[in-house]
């Protein structure tokens, strides 16, 4: 048993990926899933996508690297956060699709409890503010649309979870229900501090309190699959939500190292280590991890498009075939062109919090054309970035000096030179990329192989952190605030709107 299996599940594909026992990826099996739009602002997948294409991808890259289930220590799975699903707990069929992180249909519920005057003490539980993003008000608006649904979760008919516990659930035959700290504390329901789920808030969301996972460490015991599904039962010993894995991946383990993933959208956590930091500039107060039964504190901030503004020039209005012509266009851009794009399709996260804002696009002239379109998506990722890191800068002052953070990038944007070259020069601050961009299935996969005694410790697995590329700044100061002053700009009248 010299191997560890990674499941990624994430937002538009779920992928398998085998490390090898010097923490290698050996080999990687993907396949994407339907998008489900019912309405304007509504995301949905359908749960048997998510459930099927997940035990596809682990049978598939088994089979491709020859093997079995005896042949793999541990499964580490890391998940798309947030997402919700409610289950029968006898057929395992869900009672409604799996609503999305990005899905914002219960704003109203969120400005409601607002104006009641429910944010100051949910924030303070669980680090969150009240919006749809959350899972919370997710489960509640599923259980709002069956009749009997609240009478049947009381009885222990229903489960909720977020993905990586339905996961678990299908994995190990219905046998076990749990999570793990770090998807725990992106549901709105639970209390961080106390480390526990707050009966206060399902109280107040009407959320009965015996359809909850149980809550465990991100490096713990949680059960064994089937034997139906391998062959034989594999063990399952680390999980943790995708931010927080690549928390992981990447070695920030000391409290002021911080890292940012460009995926769909983009999120950044700064270590904060055991206390708390509660934001005053909208950020996030989450948990990095949790080990032995302590948790590692972290601010976070969330952008809910970055590399969906690419999808989006390519699938929505037909500017390129693929992906990675995007950064040519850029590079032929006509530097005398001032085109700001603000990607608000789904409304804006932090430290902005609107939901309701859509996206814009400023300074068209007649000649703006494909490759100005480009650079100006590329260049959104690194003006939202340098929105987190201000706030971060903010509210860690005091701590640490943070005047110029050398920033821990991964996910599939950072592949993109050009694009961390603007990221490093409108911060002003030094961009790391790692030699293994895998760091979330990483993560997850050393949860899992610390778990079982194959992988090292924090200060091990941290030693053997390598660097691929450093960015450092290029751009005059004058350029970037000049830059960066037509994206607040441009972002104020987005929100006026």
């Amino acid at each position: 048993m010299t191997h560890i299996l990674a499941i990624d599940q994430g937002t538009t594909s779920s992928r398998a990926i085998v490390f090898d026992a010097a923490m290698r990826p050996i080999a990687t099996a993907q396949q994407e899933f339907t998008q489900h739009f019912p309405a304007s602002g509504w995301v949905e997948h359908d749960p048997a996508d998510l459930w099927n294409t997940t035990l596809a991808t682990c049978r598939t890259v088994l089979k491709n690297t020859g093997l079995n289930a005896s042949g793999i220590a541990a499964i580490g799975i890391t998940n798309q956060r947030e997402t919700t699903v409610v289950w029968d707990t006898v057929t395992g069929k869900p009672l409604h699709n799996a609503i999305v992180w990005q899905d914002r249909r219960t704003a109203e519920t969120c400005r409601a409890l607002r104006a009641a005057g429910h944010g100051p003490m949910v924030n303070q539980r669980t680090g969150l503010l009240l919006d749809p993003y959350f899972s919370g008000t997710k489960v509640k608006w599923i259980l709002d649309q069956h009749e009997d649904a609240r009478n049947r979760a009381a009885r222990g008919e229903l489960l909720f979870g977020t993905v990586d516990c339905f996961l678990i659930w299908h994995l190990t035959g219905g046998a076990v229900h749990a999570t793990d700290a770090t998807n725990a504390a992106r549901t709105l329901l639970y209390d961080i501090h106390e480390g526990k789920w707050s009966e206060e808030i399902c109280t107040l969301l009407d959320i009965p309190m015996q359809m909850l996972p149980d809550v465990r460490d991100s490096a713990d015991d949680f059960g064994e699959t089937d034997t139906q599904h391998f062959g034989a039962p594999i063990k399952i010993r680390g999980v943790a939500g995708d931010q927080q894995a690549a928390t992981m991946g990447q070695a920030c383990f000391r409290p002021g190292m911080m890292k940012s993933t460009y995926g769909t959208g983009c999120f950044a956590l700064l270590n904060t280590g055991a206390a708390p930091v509660i934001s005053q500039n909208r950020l996030l107060t989450t948990i990095a991890y949790q080990l032995d039964g302590k948790p590692t504190y972290a601010l976070e901030g969330s952008i809910f498009v970055a590399g969906a503004v690419v999808q989006w020039l390519r699938d929505g209005l037909g500017v390129f075939d693929e992906a990675c012509q995007t950064h040519a266009l850029a590079e032929a851009a006509d530097p005398g062109q001032d085109v700001v794009l603000v990607p608000a399709f789904t409304g804006l996260g932090a430290p902005y919090w609107d939901a309701e804002c859509r996206g814009a696009i400023y300074g068209l002239t007649r000649s703006s054309g494909p490759a100005e379109l480009s650079r100006a998506a590329l260049e959104s990722v690194g003006y939202q970035t340098r929105d987190l890191l201000e706030a971060m800068r903010a509210d860690w002052a005091g701590q640490a000096d943070t005047s110029a953070p050398t920033l821990r990038v991964d996910g599939g944007m950072s592949a993109s030179d050009w694009t961390m070259q603007f990221l490093a020069d409108i911060l002003d601050a030094p961009v790391d990329r790692p030699k293994v961009l895998e760091t979330t299935a990483l993560g997850a996969a050393w949860l899992a192989g610390m778990q079982v005694g194959l992988y090292p410790d924090q200060d091990g697995f941290a030693n053997g952190w390598v660097l691929e590329r450093t960015f450092t700044p290029a751009m005059d100061r004058t350029t970037r605030d000049a830059k960066y002053a037509r994206w607040k700009r441009a972002v104020q009248a987005t929100l006026a709107v």
